[in-house]
C-alpha cells in the first residue's frame, strides 16, 4: 500500500481492514534480533565491604560533602557498597567511580538541593548540544562498573529550575529566541550516566526532576530496572524526560514505570551541525515491559538524530494517557537515519496519537535564526553551535524507513495516525502487522513510501476523544500556561 502526500481523514463511522501477504515476507527478510541477548550490562561491582555516610536525618543540611568523601573512600580500596542510615538527606551533586554499588534502601530519601550553586557546571550535552551544563545530582562519568540500586527515593526538587525555565521563556519569546532558551535555561538533571560502561540502575522512584531524569550519554552496556519515575508531583515541569538514552549503545531497559510530562522512553543522537560533529548513534537499544502514565510518548525517537538511531526494540509495554504511543521527531536540519525499529506486543490506552511520524517537528524550536541587534562574536560557544548551518543542506535531511510494528492493541485513541515525512524524505517501508487500533479519526499520512498492513484493524468511531487524551509534552506546553 503505497500512500504519498495523502490525507485520509475519515468523516464517518467504519471500520478498514488491511491485508497484505508481502508485509510478512518483508519482516521475515528484515533485520535479525539476534543482538538482543547481548545488551545490559557485563558485570556489576563485587565489593561487598560497607561504607555508611556519617550522617544524621536532617532536611535542612546540605551534605554532599559528607556523601563525596564516603564515595571516595569506597572508591580508593577498591570498591564497595555505600549505604544510609534510615532518613531524609539532602544534596548537590555526587560523582560515582568505578566498583562502587550506591545502595539507597528502603526508608532513606534523597533530596536534591535548591542552590544552583550545589551543582557544580560540567562538559556535557544537553538536548543533542555539547555545552556547559550543571552536574546531574547523581553523577557517573568516565567508569566503569557501577551499580545504583535500592527501593528508597530521590526527589530531585525540580520546582525551583521548572520556574526557572518559565521566566526566561517569557522573556525569551519576546526577543525571537525561542529556539535558545531551552539551553540558557540551566536546569539540574537528576541521573546521569556519561562516558561510561557496565552501569546498572535499579530498583529506584526517582521524583519532580528539574530537566531530564536519567540520561545515558556516550555510554555503552547499561541496564535499568524497576525505575519508578514521578515527576508530576509538584506539577507539570517542562522537559522532565523519563529515561533518554543518548548516543548510547547496548542498552537495557525494563520493568519501568514513568509519569513525566515530556517524553518517557526517549532515543536520541545528537542535533544539527554539531551532532552531525559528534556523529555517534544509538544503537542496540531494548525496551521492555514498562509502563508509561502521563508524558509526551511511550516510545520517543528524536527529536535529536543526527547520529541516527537504529536497532531498537521495544516490546511488552503499556500507555495510558500518553500524547503519543510510537513516536518519531525530527527536522530538516537534524540528517541521520532511523531504522530498523521494532515496537511490538504493546497495548496503548487513552492516548492522543497511536503512531505520531514527524520529520519537520516544532519549527519553532527546532530552527535557529538570529534576531538584529546582536554580535555573533560576542555570543555564547553553545548559541554558535546552535546558529551554525549544516552544509550543504542535504545533509540535514533526517530518514526513517524500516520500522515494523506488531501485535499492538489500541483503544480510546484520537488519531490513529498522524505521519508526515518530507518531500524529499518519504517514510519508507513502514509495516504495520497483526494489530487493532479503534481511534476517533484515522489522522493523516503525507509523504509515505512502501508502507505495508498485514492483518491490522482499524475501527474508527468518529466519536470525540476522552478528555483525558489531552496531551503534556513541552511541544504544547502552551496549553499549559
Amino acid at each position: 500500500m503505497k500512500i504519498i502526500r495523502t490525507a485520509l481523514l475519515l468523516t464517518i463511522a467504519t471500520t478498514i481492514i488491511f491485508h497484505d501477504s508481502k508485509a510478512q515476507k518483508a519482516a521475515a527478510v528484515s533485520s535479525s534480533l539476534a543482538w538482543v541477548s547481548k545488551v545490559g550490562a557485563g558485570k556489576f561491582p563485587a565489593g561487598s565491604s560497607i561504607y555508611k555516610v556519617n550522617a544524621t536525618s536532617d532536611t535542612g543540611k546540605v551534605i554532599t560533602t559528607i556523601i563525596q568523601q564516603t564515595i571516595d573512600a569506597c572508591a580508593a580500596k577498591g570498591g564497595g557498597i555505600v549505604v544510609f542510615n534510615p532518613g531524609t538527606y539532602v544534596t548537590g551533586s555526587i560523582f560515582l567511580k568505578s566498583g562502587v554499588h550506591l545502595r539507597i534502601d528502603k526508608g532513606v530519601t534523597i533530596l536534591g538541593s535548591q542552590n544552583f550553586d550545589d551543582y557544580p557546571r560540567i562538559d556535557t550535552r544537553i538536548a543533542g548540544i555539547e555545552m556547559k551544563w550543571p552536574a546531574a545530582l547523581i553523577n557517573i562519568i568516565g567508569h566503569d562498573n557501577v551499580a545504583v540500586t535500592g527501593h528508597g527515593k530521590v526527589n530531585a526538587r525540580g520546582k525551583f529550575c521548572w520556574d526557572l525555565y518559565w521566566a526566561m521563556r517569557k522573556e525569551y519569546e519576546k526577543k525571537g529566541l525561542r529556539w535558545i532558551v531551552d539551553y540558557d535555561a540551566e536546569r539540574v538533571r537528576t541521573f546521569l550516566c556519561q562516558r561510561s560502561s557496565n552501569i546498572t540502575l535499579r530498583g529506584l522512584t526517582f521524583s519532580n526532576a528539574g530537566f531530564w531524569t536519567v540520561q545515558l550519554l556516550y555510554s555503552k552496556k547499561i541496564t535499568v530496572n524497576g525505575v519508578v519515575i514521578r515527576n508530576n508531583e509538584d506539577g507539570s515541569g517542562p522537559s522532565t524526560d523519563g529515561i533518554d538514552v543518548d548516543s548510547s549503545s547496548w542498552v537495557l531497559i525494563e520493568n519501568c514505570d514513568i509519569d513525566c510530562n515530556d517524553d518517557n522512553f526517549c532515543l536520541k543522537s545528537g542535533r544539527d551541525w554539531d551532532g552531525l560533529r559528534v556523529n555517534i548513534p544509538t544503537e542496540y537499544v531494548v525496551i521492555r515491559n514498562s509502563i508509561a502514565r502521563r508524558g509526551a510518548g511511550l516510545v520517543t525517537l528524536g527529536s535529536e538524530t543526527s547520529g541516527g538511531i537504529r536497532h531498537v526494540l521495544a516490546t511488552g509495554l503499556s500507555a495510558k494517557h500518553t500524547d503519543n504511543g510510537l513516536r518519531i521527531k525530527s527536522a530538516t536540519t537534524r540528517g541521520g537515519t532511523i531504522e530498523d525499529i521494532y515496537f511490538q506486543n504493546t497495548i496503548l490506552d487513552s492516548v492522543n496519537n497511536a503512531f505520531q511520524f514527524n520529520l519537520n517537528w516544532n519549527p519553532a524550536y527546532s530552527y535557529s535564526e538570529l534576531p538584529r541587534g546582536y554580535v555573533y562574536d560576542s555570543l555564547p560557544a553553545h548559541w554558535k553551535s546552535m546558529l551554525h548551518k549544516v552544509e550543504p543542506a542535504e545533509k540535514g535531511t533526517p530518514y526513517a524507513k524500516n520500522i515494523y510494528v506488531n501485535n499492538v492493541t489500541a483503544t480510546n485513541i484520537t488519531n490513529a495516525f498522524v505521519g508526515s515525512g518530507l518531500k524529499q524524505s518519504l517514510l519508507e517501508n513502514f509495516i504495520f502487522s497483526n494489530s487493532n487500533v479503534s481511534a476517533a479519526l484515522f489522522g493523516t499520512m503525507e509523504y509515505t513510501k512502501g508502507w505495508k498492513f498485514n492483518n491490522m484493524v482499524i475501527n474508527v468511531t468518529n466519536k470525540p476523544a476522552p478528555a483525558s487524551n489531552k496531551p503534556l509534552g513541552i511541544e504544547q506546553e502552551e496549553r499549559l500556561k
